[in-house]
C-alpha cells in the first residue's frame, strides 16, 4: 500500500497527527487520545502503520506479561510524494480531505472540551483569505511560509513550550473568474 493510500484512512491520519512533534506514544496512549475510536481499531491501525514503516518502535516494556511498545513517527516515511498526489483521483482527494478535516474537528472538540482551554490566551485562530497570484508567486509564497516553520520543526518539548498544530490548505478557487480589467481588486489607476 502506498503512503497516500495509508494516510487517506481517517483513523490512520489521526494517529499520524497525534504523533507529530516528536512525540513517543504507546498504543494505549493513542487510545486515550482518540476516545471516539474503538481500542481494537486503534490497535489494528497502529499495526498497519508500523508494518508500513511509518511508525517505528522506539521502546518495548513488559507490562503484566505483555509487550508494550512505544512508537515514534518516521516523518520522512509519512510524506506523500508529488507523484502520489498527482496520481490521486478526485474521489481520493475528497476522501483524504474529508479525513484531514475530520481530524481537525476532532482535535478542536478535544481542545474545547478541556477545562483548561482558553482560546484567546492559547491563540486559537482560523481564517480564509483569497489571493490573486501566479503559479510563480504561489511557489515563492509557499517557500517563504515554509522557511520559518522548518526552523521550528526540530524543537521538542521543553520549558514553556506548548505543542501547537499548524494546518494549511492551499487550493485554487474555481468558483470565480478574474474580474474584467485585471487580475485583482488592487491595481494601479
Amino acid at each position: 500500500m502506498d503512503t497516500a493510500a495509508l494516510l487517506l484512512h481517517p483513523v490512520r491520519l489521526r494517529i499520524v497527527q497525534a504523533m507529530l512533534g516528536g512525540r513517543e506514544l504507546t498504543t494505549a496512549d493513542l487510545v486515550a487520545q482518540l476516545p471516539e475510536v474503538s481500542p481494537a481499531t486503534v490497535y489494528r491501525q497502529v499495526s498497519t502503520l508500523a508494518d508500513a514503516g511509518i511508525l517505528l518502535v522506539v521502546d518495548e516494556q513488559r507490562v503484566r506479561g505483555a509487550v508494550q511498545r512505544t512508537y515514534a513517527l518516521d516523518v520522512a516515511a509519512a510524506q506523500v510524494s508529488a507523484q502520489d498526489i498527482a496520481a490521486l483521483t478526485p474521489e481520493q482527494h475528497r476522501q483524504g480531505f474529508t479525513a484531514f478535516v475530520a481530524g481537525l474537528l476532532a482535535q478542536l472538540d478535544a481542545y474545547l472540551a478541556s477545562s483548561t482551554s482558553d482560546p484567546a490566551t492559547d491563540q486559537l485562530g482560523y481564517r480564509t483569505v483569497a489571493l490573486w497570484v501566479t503559479d510563480e508567486e504561489m511557489a515563492a509564497l509557499a517557500a517563504e511560509m515554509s522557511a520559518p516553520v522548518l526552523r521550528l520543526l526540530d524543537r521538542g518539548p521543553g520549558e514553556g513550550r506548548t505543542r501547537r498544530l499548524l494546518s494549511t490548505v492551499l487550493m485554487p478557487d474555481r468558483t470565480t473568474s478574474p474580474p474584467p480589467g485585471g487580475p485583482g481588486p488592487h491595481r494601479a489607476p
